[in-house]
Parts: C-alpha cells; structure tokens; sequence
C-alpha cells in the first residue's frame, strides 16, 4: 500500500504528466513528418485520389498517360498489355474512358481502369516489381424487358407513331430493319394500324445505361399482322421468327433505304418522266438525298459494277442461284465494292445520286428472280434460317411464355419483366 501511495503523490504524478505529454508531443511530431497514421490508432482509412478522363477528338493514349506523368517505358508497356491482353488498340473519342487512381494527390498513379463500355472496363495496376497487371472486368447487367405500344393516326408515319408510343430511336431502327422484309413503309402504313414492341433495357446499379435486343415486334400491316420474335437455336445462332417458328427474316429486303418515300412503282408500263414514252419499269424508285448509304438488300457476291447510260452507276449483286439485285443512279461506289466482292446483307455498296437518265437523286432498286424482274413490293421472298423440328419445339413454348409476358405488361405499361 506504501508503494501505491507513493505513486499516487502529488509530486510523482506531476512528474508522469509531464512525461506522458512529452511522449504524446513526439508522437504526433513522427506521425506529421511520416504522413502515416498507425493502424491501431487509425479511425478512418485515407480514400484513394481519382482523376476521370473522357477520351475527346485527337486523345492518344500516349498523350492522356505522360499527362498524368507516367513515363514513355511505362507508356509503351501499357500499351501492350491494353493490345495482347485486353484487345484495346485505340481510343474512341466521346465513348471511352479512362480513370487515374493514385494514393494521394502527390503520389505517383498505381491503378489505371479503362472504359471502353458501360458493360466492361478493362484494370491495369502496378505491382511491386513495376510490371503492369491488366483484368478485364465484365459489368453484371440488370435486365428488364419492356412492353409499348401505339397506333399509326391520320398523317402519322411508323416513326412518329413509335415516338409517340416512347419508344427509343435506336429500338425503332432496329424494328424499322425487321419489318422491312414483309413491310413497304411508304405503302403498307395506313391509320388505325396497331402495332407493338417488347424490347429490352439494361440497368447498373439501379440505373438505366442503354437499350438491349427487340425481343418481339408485331404490326397490323396490310398483308396481315407481321409477328417476329427473337430466339436462340440449339447451336447458340440467334434469329427471328414467326409466330409458327418460320424464319422471319427473308434473304432479300423489300425497301434497301428504311424510311425513304417511293416515288415510282413496278410496272409492265410506265411513261418515262425523261424520255416521254411508255415502257417497262423493272423496279421501285426511292428518294433519297445525295450520298445517302445505300445497303445490300441481303448477302450476295457483286457481279457487276460500272455505268450505263440509263442507269448510270450501278452495282449489279447475285445472292443465290434465284435471285439478283440491281442498284443504279449512285452518285459513286463504295470503297472496296468491286466485281466479284462479297458483301454483307446491309453493308454499304454505294451512296445516292442522279446519275444516267434521272430527273433527281433516288435509288432505282429491281429484284430478279430466276432471270425475270420482279416487283419488289409483292414477291415472295425466301426465309432464311429456318428452324428444325427440335427446335421448333422449343420456339413454340418460348414462344407461349413471351405472349403471356407481353398479355401482362399490354395490362400495366409501366411495369416490366425481370430476365
């Protein structure tokens, strides 16, 4: 107890004070010039230092990287690793982006993340030995497939009736391009048609980023209603089809330029607006402005290109043993579009113009079927990528379940389907 006194005396715990304050004083002065709080005594942690870059127009790589002061070793090094491990070569203005991380504000960078899309970034850190480590990460998606739909008014076109209905831009594009294998826009739309859109939306963290897949697509046209879902077959190729499971896209196109006005039909006899005396009109005129890209009508191998006088340019495609397609009045070709190229349904072979006999720029477009022009607007054409009978199968249940998706959401336009 003697001992416990003494401690305690006014004297000697004057004399601890004094040295536990000492040792507090050169505690904080080590921890001020190390910049280091100790674990034990670190209530907070320190949060990276994160710089985001948006690759703008004449953005290099190499220039965005010595910016943040990488060295040129380091630079070529990442370089390399962004091309042999992650497939990333160049940088897309208005699209990529890239993110500096670094320990602090002085410090030099450890982590580089590139954004290349909203559903993959690619992360490269440097480890001890200096080397740069490269991962690609893929974003998880959330899925939500939406329902809309609407009717073509007085004067309306698809176009507008689609917005009206809100639906996207680029969803309605990419309806416009299946439709155009069964539909004529410039004929076939007419008030009081109905149409539908079941398509999806992707989501990140709660968030909407883009657009997805036309999941189904249905239009009351005047032939009938055109009924096209989406399905993947057995061997993981992806088509659209009818409500029977027969292939929806055909091997040609009715109308090659989406949304472009006919201002000439088939006929057997038609007045030239030039010459001024009746012959045959062996296509569908489209008008277009000059230099508006003109697509193949669907896969084929060209065998002819060049000028004539009533034509002009033209590109002359053979798809199969059937079926040809002639493209005339091009203001010019497209590159790399020569005679016997093979080209891609919807690549582009030429651009708009008025060349040979023409009173303005249009498309003159003609389908030949086993040697004899056909109307473009009513032939029959071809489905490809038919299903076989397993498959068939499998379409017709997948089938059943979209319809009574979209039986749901036709009730509740706000809600939406979990995929």
């Amino acid at each position: 107890m003697k001992k416990a006194k003494d401690i305690l005396n006014t004297t000697n715990l004057t004399r601890m004070v004094m040295a536990l304050a000492i040792l507090l004083t050169l505690v904080a002065i080590f921890l001020v010039a190390t910049k280091r709080t100790p674990a034990a005594m670190r209530t907070t942690a320190q949060a990276e230092c994160k710089s985001v870059v948006m690759v703008a127009s004449g953005d290099t790589l190499s220039k965005l990287l010595l910016e943040q002061g990488l060295n040129h070793n380091d630079v070529n090094t990442i370089a390399k690793v962004l091309k042999s491990d992650a497939g990333i070569s160049t940088l897309r203005a208005d699209n990529d982006k890239i993110e500096f991380l670094r320990d602090d504000d002085d410090a030099p960078v450890s982590k580089i993340v590139v954004i290349p899309s909203p559903w993959r970034q690619v992360e490269l850190t440097c480890n001890e030995s200096g080397a740069w480590d490269c991962k690609t990460v893929d974003i998880e998606r959330d899925t939500r497939a939406v329902y809309r739909n609407g009717e073509i008014l007085d004067g309306d076109s698809f176009y507008l009736a689609g917005q009206r209905a809100g639906i996207p831009a680029g969803i309605l594009a990419d309806v416009y391009d299946l439709l155009a294998f069964e539909m004529d826009f410039e004929r076939d739309v007419r008030a009081g048609q109905k149409f539908s859109v079941l398509y999806e939306e992707n989501f990140s963290d709660g968030k909407k980023i883009d657009n997805g897949h036309v999941l189904a697509v249905s239009f009351e046209a005047l032939r009938g209603n055109v009924q096209m879902y989406r399905f993947r077959k057995s061997d993981g190729t992806i088509g659209y089809y009818d409500a029977d499971g027969n292939g929806a896209i055909k091997s040609l196109k009715r109308t090659p330029i989406n949304n472009a006005k006919v201002t000439s039909n088939f006929s057997r006899k038609r007045k030239h607006p030039v010459l001024g005396y009746t012959r045959a009109h062996k296509g569908v005129d489209f008008r277009a402005s000059t230099g508006t890209p003109i697509p193949a009508a669907g896969a084929g191998r060209v065998v002819a290109r060049g000028y004539n006088r009533g034509h002009g340019n033209y590109v002359k495609l053979r798809h199969n043993g059937s079926y040809e397609t002639l493209y005339a009045h091009m203001s010019r070709f497209a590159k790399g579009v020569n005679v016997g190229t093979t080209v891609r349904q919807g690549q582009t072979i030429g651009y708009v113009g008025s060349t040979g006999i023409s009173t303005g720029p249009h498309l003159h477009y003609e389908i030949i079927k086993n040697g004899v022009h056909v109307n473009p607007m009513t032939v029959k054409l071809p489905a490809i990528s038919n299903l076989d009978k397993t498959d068939k199968k499998k379409f017709i249940e997948y089938r059943k379940i979209l319809d009574d998706g979209i039986e749901q959401l036709s009730k509740n336009p706000t809600a939406y389907i979990q995929l």
